[in-house]
């Protein structure tokens, strides 16, 4: 703080922000279901009518979900005709959405095999991550192909949500996918915490075993002895309720490289 003619003059450096959670979500789906319809959509509130279908790409925006902050990184995954190298995006995401049309049959059916390999997965390295199977292109209801009931019944199936949605119309209902994307992942880390201890014990040297106490017998009743036992000294600390969260937080969130800006469109038209 430095001060011109006695008045204070504020210091120009700021105070150095901690860095956001991060969220990552891998889209997942057969060519043509509109996968990338949806990050853009989420990411620019505009839809997109052409794009490559072989580009793949990794997007950041910084996200408010129930007044807290994330940083939310969406991977625009490139399959061509199923789950191929999957990988790099089974260790990388921490939810999975799972996308068909609806006026596509194959695309629904290609669906399945995603969540076989996403089952399968969990089994393996015993880490569940939420997913969140989707019906997109909601604006095609007269060429459906694939019912509400399908859906729901598959997403029932593999324990995941269904929602349908349209990247070519609603823009709030995208929004709502993502962000419940994110409220599941922040549910799994709760409930994955350990749980704590009501009570704690004070380890003590345990006292020497005391004599035995005799005690007199009356009316015929036979001699009996009580030893004196070592008691264990307990101390209370918080319950669980008045305990704070803390966020574990994995090594890329702790990383000092600013988050990127939304430059990776290159191949889309956007109207």
């Amino acid at each position: 703080m430095s001060s011109m003619f006695g008045k204070p003059r504020a210091s120009s450096e700021r105070p150095p922000q901690s860095p956001l959670p991060e969220c990552n979500v891998a889209i997942l789906g057969c060519r043509g279901a509109g996968k990338s319809a949806l990050t853009v959509k989420f990411l620019t509130k505009r839809f997109i009518s052409e794009y490559d279908p072989n580009l793949e790409d990794t997007y950041s925006s910084e996200e408010l979900v129930d007044q807290q902050p994330v940083l939310l990184k969406v991977m625009d995954t490139a399959d061509q005709d199923g789950p191929g190298n999957c990988e790099r995006y089974l260790c990388w995401a921490s939810a999975f959405l799972v996308v068909y049309s609806i006026d596509n049959r194959k695309s629904f059916e290609g669906c399945q095999r995603y969540l076989e390999v996403l089952a399968l997965h969990a089994r393996g390295c015993q880490r569940r991550c939420p997913v969140l199977l989707l019906g997109n292109k909601l604006d095609m209801e007269q060429y459906r192909q694939v019912l509400s009931a399908e859906g729901m019944s598959l997403a029932s199936r593999f324990g995941c949500l269904f929602h349908e949605v349209s990247a070519c119309q609603d823009f709030s209902r995208v929004q709502h996918v993502f962000h419940e994307a994110v409220r599941e992942v922040r549910r799994q880390a709760e409930w994955n915490l350990p749980v704590r201890p009501l009570f704690i014990s004070e380890e003590r040297p345990c006292p020497p075993v005391a004599t035995p106490v005799a005690l007199p017998t009356h009316h015929s009743l036979a001699t009996c002895t009580f030893n004196t036992l070592s008691t264990v000294n307990y101390k209370e600390i918080p319950s669980v309720a008045q305990a704070k969260l803390v966020t574990v937080k994995s090594s890329r969130a702790q990383s000092k490289r600013k988050a990127p800006t939304l430059t990776l469109l290159k191949g889309f038209k956007i109207f």
